[in-house]
């Protein structure tokens, strides 16, 4: 329903954009004393508002979106201003403006001098990451189809020039390959999204998702439909075989930007698939899920292998990624409330390891000037306090238990067997691939004799602990207490299994043997 009160979504979508503004006009020399602070301290007002909007939140009613504002946009055309967060959407929000001021606070010393130029390509950058986080914002919370997509869209301009204007040598060309993927995935959306609103109630609020929820479709129309989205999520997500863009991405950005496309904008891929393809298309979400569900696991194999045979570390945890990915959408489209809760668990924690092993990799390459895996060596014994912290987020990343990553693949991998056992049981060697990638890396950066050049290498500064010290704290205290984000994720994740129209089951073998035998009579 419509909020009457303090348009706090609104607020939280507007500032960020307000803070890029006022970088943008400041005068060079107050860009060069101050465009840092301020930054800093737009995003920390962001996470405090944030914050309010989460203690606010009836965990109770988490399945219904909360802090709703509807309001007409371009009523020709049925577009709307709707926003709203459901617990999926307050859980990745939450992760958005906990992440934006940590890239921006390990960006400190970067992209700035002391002359004109310098200090034009600083406010640059940081105005450029407090637009994404407009849009990292908005993009979980919006309710009208039309609106997502532009969303979807424009999101890709701040991450382009991110890419493009501070990365490394092949910037230009990672950048174009991830704009040309994005645009052709939201092209191909973007028919589907009219599709829909012309089979749909119409009106002067025609895209508002609650009104599209439920509608009757023709077969062929409605599957059509569903893999326009899906094409586009799985890019986004990325998922194999529409992942490629991802590596050189990763390889060339710079570490702050990997940590937000990858820790949050890919987000938008999976939470695509959760929120809009199976409650807007529940026959051809069942119709697909097999063929799915097939290159989840071909994403989860494919990913980890390739990581184990990386030289570059940013590639590696690009691959990592695709592997990870593969793990949420295997957890969606399992169709059981354990498995999506886990998959909706696991998009808040992926973003948490994978952002701290992005800024902790930045870290390490600004110091060795090389992101090849082969030119350190030896390093825990220089620099004890940095492999300590590569080494727990590396630990996440192979979901150890103790921290909030193992939670969300084990609800993950349990929800998949009641469905489909054969699926769970290939995806669990994801998990040995997963140990292995991680402690092989560790080694060779880490142990052995130090490298001659490496002996004067500094340790983490006070800063430095400041960006990774609140997501490893955020892993450690998610994995012994998940409670808190998992009561965010229950409701929601019953609410999309009745939306689909398949019967729910609980964890066991007589009830996965009873649900195997619901699926086989509806189909």
């Amino acid at each position: 329903m419509e909020s009457a009160g303090f348009p706090w979504l609104t607020a939280l979508i507007v500032l960020p954009l307000v803070g890029a503004a006022v970088l943008w006009l400041l005068p060079a020399p107050a860009a060069r004393a101050y465009a840092r602070q301020i930054a800093v301290g737009f995003s920390l007002v962001e996470l405090a508002g944030a914050v309010v909007v989460a203690l606010s939140f009836d965990t109770g009613a988490a399945a219904t979106h909360q802090f709703s504002e509807v309001h007409s946009w371009i009523p020709a055309i049925g577009v709307s201003y709707a926003v709203g967060v459901d617990g999926v959407g307050l859980l990745l929000v939450l992760l958005s403006v906990v992440l934006t001021p940590l890239v921006l606070l390990a960006a400190w010393r970067e992209h700035g001098g002391g002359g004109p130029v310098e200090s034009d390509r600083l406010r640059n950058y940081l105005a450029l990451i407090l637009v994404l986080e407009t849009f990292m914002v908005a993009v979980f919370a919006a309710r009208d189809v039309f609106f997502f997509y532009v969303l979807f869209e424009a999101m890709l301009i701040p991450v382009y020039f991110l890419i493009g204007s501070f990365g490394g040598l092949q910037r230009r060309y990672a950048a174009v390959k991830f704009l040309i993927f994005s645009l052709a995935g939201g092209l191909v959306m973007l028919v589907a999204v009219i599709a829909l609103y012309l089979n749909g109630p119409g009106g002067t609020d025609g895209f508002l998702i609650d009104k599209l929820v439920g509608i009757h479709l023709p077969v062929t129309t409605e599957r059509l439909m569903f893999g326009a989205f899906f094409f586009a999520f799985a890019i986004k997500a990325p998922m194999w075989p529409v992942h490629t863009w991802l590596p050189d991405a990763a390889e060339n950005a710079p570490a702050g930007t990997s940590t937000l496309l990858v820790g949050v904008l890919d987000k938008v891929g999976t939470f695509g698939m959760l929120t809009l393809c199976l409650p807007l298309f529940p026959n051809a979400s069942r119709w697909a899920a097999p063929a799915i569900i097939v290159l989840a696991i071909i994403s989860i194999l494919y990913g980890a292998l390739l990581a184990i045979g990386q030289k570059d570390l940013m590639r590696l945890i690009a691959y990592t990624s695709v592997s990870h990915f593969g793990f949420i959408v295997l957890g969606i489209f399992a169709f059981t409330s354990v498995s999506v809760q886990g998959a909706s668990f696991y998009m808040f924690n992926h973003g948490l390891s994978t952002g701290a092993l992005f800024l902790v990799a930045g870290f390490l390459i600004a110091r060795r000037g090389s992101a090849q895996i082969a030119d350190f060596g030896g390093l825990q014994k220089v620099v004890p306090v940095l492999a300590g912290t590569f080494l727990v987020a590396g630990l996440s990343a192979l979901s150890l238990p103790g921290l909030s990553t193992f939670v969300s693949e084990f609800l993950v991998l349990v929800g998949t067997f009641s469905r489909s056992g054969p699926a769970a049981v290939v995806a669990v060697t994801g998990v040995v691939l997963a140990a292995l990638y991680v402690l092989l890396t560790y080694q060779r950066i880490f142990t052995g004799p130090v490298n001659g050049e490496l002996t004067r290498m500094p340790d983490l500064s006070a800063r430095e602990k400041w960006v990774v010290g609140p997501l490893i704290a955020l892993l450690l205290v998610l994995g012994f207490y998940p409670a808190p984000a998992l009561d965010l994720v229950r409701a929601p994740a019953s609410t999309t299994i009745k939306q689909v129209g398949i019967a729910d089951i609980t964890p066991g073998p007589a009830n996965a043997a009873a649900a195997r035998t619901d699926e086989g009579s509806t189909k």
